[in-house]
């Protein structure tokens, strides 16, 4: 019985890790959206309120890529390219006031991990194997089925953020609703896709003693 905390303590770190790296993916947008619907609200800084909270936007994603370099001594390659894209697009909407290109960055974003996806496994250097890894043991062809769903996803909201992008946005003085459908859509439907993935995850997890399956070798992570 005295072994019990002990053993726990893996898996403890693990959770705090995760929920770590949670606040780390979603907390900068949050920072966006909250700080947008509060200033859009205020009489003295309505105007402005676009501009203000992509700067705050900007600001958290470059707290949250310096936590990683502070706690975990290296950066997650996906939160640089979150990193890359939030400060190039969100730049270029404040230096040149339109709030399209913004909007546009979730697009890109979206699509550019679809291609990097699409692309790992048509090299048959399957990335979403090599950052999941750790978590999953499973067969090279359940990792392949995993990787185009999520490829495909990906194509999928940057599709929806685009309808959503031509019917809300500055020009009609909807960007607010853009904003926020986009928000409370997306988020949700990662969620919703991440569960519906779940059972293949479960039914094909090999156990550490069974022997695996094999490919050609993937570069170490």
């Amino acid at each position: 019985m005295t072994d019990t905390p002990t053993d726990s303590q893996p898996a403890k770190a693990q959770a705090a890790g995760g929920a770590g790296q949670l606040w780390v993916d979603l907390g900068p947008v949050l920072v966006f959206v909250v700080a947008f619907n509060v200033l859009h609200r205020i009489e003295a800084t309505k105007d402005d309120a676009i501009y203000i909270a992509i700067g705050l936007f900007i600001a958290a994603t470059l707290i949250a890529i310096g936590w990683c370099k502070l706690k975990r001594g290296k950066i997650p390659p996906v939160l640089i390219v979150t990193g890359v894209l939030v400060t190039a697009f969100g730049g270029l909407t404040i230096l040149l006031h339109d709030p399209s290109i913004i909007q546009i960055k979730f697009t890109v974003t979206f699509l550019f991990y679809a291609a990097a996806i699409f692309i790992s496994v048509l090299i048959r250097q399957n990335v979403w194997k090599l950052l999941f890894r750790h978590l999953f043991n499973l067969p090279d062809r359940i990792w392949t089925v995993l990787a185009l769903r999520w490829a495909t996803f990906y194509v999928a909201v940057a599709i929806l953020n685009e309808v959503l992008r031509y019917f809300y946005n500055e020009a009609n003085g909807n960007f607010d609703v853009w904003l926020n459908l986009r928000t409370l859509l997306t988020y949700p439907a990662f969620i919703v896709f991440a569960l519906l993935n779940t059972p293949i995850v479960l039914k094909h997890q090999i156990e550490d003693d069974a022997p695996v399956e094999q490919q050609p070798a993937a570069p170490s992570a």
